[in-house]
Order: structure tokens, then sequence, then C-alpha cells
């Protein structure tokens, strides 16, 4: 079991790396546009902080995405997993990547078919989108659930690195029905230390600890 954290903020990500609960971070280029710095500045600052597994997005030709490959591979080291598109030419570079040794997450999931290829490409994650299949008015915890299983039966080593999650809820059912690993943004990682019972139950634990004290000051 394990959390990432999907931003490509790294004063987030030493915020709550701090925690000592985040284990990885995904990043893509949307995220890394609204960062408005240079990718491989903000690689480099999340491992400086310790990340450790750090998922780095690649686009173009079949070519463009091996050699970034390969040069984010050579220059991060184990800290980089290469991020590529569920698509044929994802799938070939991720082939290729993972006989190189080369960690490789496939994303943009939305089948248990797009998840079988991505499997027999050797991928080392693959990443169903829980929010946009819900959009999509399909389970994306079903989704994950359905892949979980596939992947269960035929004794395949690819982990399940459920994405584009929205609230606590889903993170819980991700990990309920299989999943492996759950990336969230840092609102959906703040709600998952709450609960209004939990807030509640504190607020009377407090009051009667001073009521205690006050009644001991009195004696």
């Amino acid at each position: 079991m394990k959390i990432f954290l999907d931003t490509a903020d790294t004063e987030e990500v030493r915020k709550y790396f701090a925690t000592g609960l985040v284990d990885g971070v995904t990043t893509n280029p949307s995220l890394i546009r609204k960062a408005g710095r240079d990718p491989e500045e903000v690689y480099q600052e999340m491992i400086d902080i310790g990340v450790p597994d750090v998922s780095m997005e690649v686009v173009g030709t079949v070519g463009e995405m091996y050699d970034d490959g390969v040069r984010l591979a050579e220059k991060f080291g184990t800290a980089a997993t290469i991020k590529l598109p569920c698509t044929p030419d994802g799938l070939l570079v991720c082939k290729r990547l993972t006989g190189m040794g080369i960690k490789t997450n496939v994303t943009l999931v939305f089948s248990v078919a797009q998840a079988v290829m991505a499997m027999k490409a050797g991928a080392t994650y693959l990443s169903p989108f829980v929010g946009r299949c819900n959009d999509n008015s399909f389970s994306g915890v079903e989704l994950v659930r359905a892949i979980a299983t596939c992947r269960s039966v035929h004794g395949m080593k690819t982990e399940v690195l459920a994405a584009s999650l929205r609230d606590a809820h889903h993170v819980s059912r991700c990990f309920m029905y299989g999943s492996d690993i759950v990336t969230m943004p840092t609102k959906v990682f703040n709600a998952m230390y709450d609960s209004v019972l939990t807030r509640e139950g504190l607020a009377i634990f407090q009051r009667d600890y001073e009521a205690s004290l006050e009644a001991l000051n009195n004696v």
C-alpha cells in the first residue's frame, strides 16, 4: 500500500513528504505547466527532498519518447519512473524501456483491455483514471477492481496505480478493490485525515481533560 502525491509543486511535496506517509510523486505536463518551472528542475528538487519515485511524463514519437525516457533514467537514476501513454507507440516504448530495467508508468488507462496491453508490455505501474471515468458515466473504482482481478488471475507483476482521485472515499475504495498505489492532490491527502466524528470526539476529550484539571486545582 503506497500513497503518491499528484503535483509538480515542490513546496507541497516538501511539506507532505515530511509526514512520512508519502511514497512517491506523479507529474504530468499540465501540472508542470501550472508550476511554471523547468520540469527537470522540478524532478531534481523532489529527489533532493528525498522522494524515491517520481513519474516523469514523455511525449512525442516513438523515438522521441524512447530517447527522453533513457535520458531521464540516466540523469535521475532509480528515482525516475518514465510515464507513457497507453497507445501503440507508448506501449512499444514501455516494452523497450522495461527490457532495459527502467521503471515505467502507463497512463490514461480507461479499460481492462488497455490494462492488459500495459501489463503485456511489462509496465511497472498502470494508471486507471478513476475520476475521469466517473465523469464519463462509468465507475472508476469498478474499473480498478476489474483490472486488479485480471492482474491477480493471470499472475502479472504490474502494479495498479489509481489516478484522477478527487475524494477520500474513492481512495479508500480503490485500496479496498486491489489498487497497490493511489496518487492524489494534496487536497485529497488532507481529507484522508478528516472525520467529523474524530473532531467531535477530540473536542469531548479536550473538554473533559480541562474539567479534570480544574477539579484537581480546586481540591
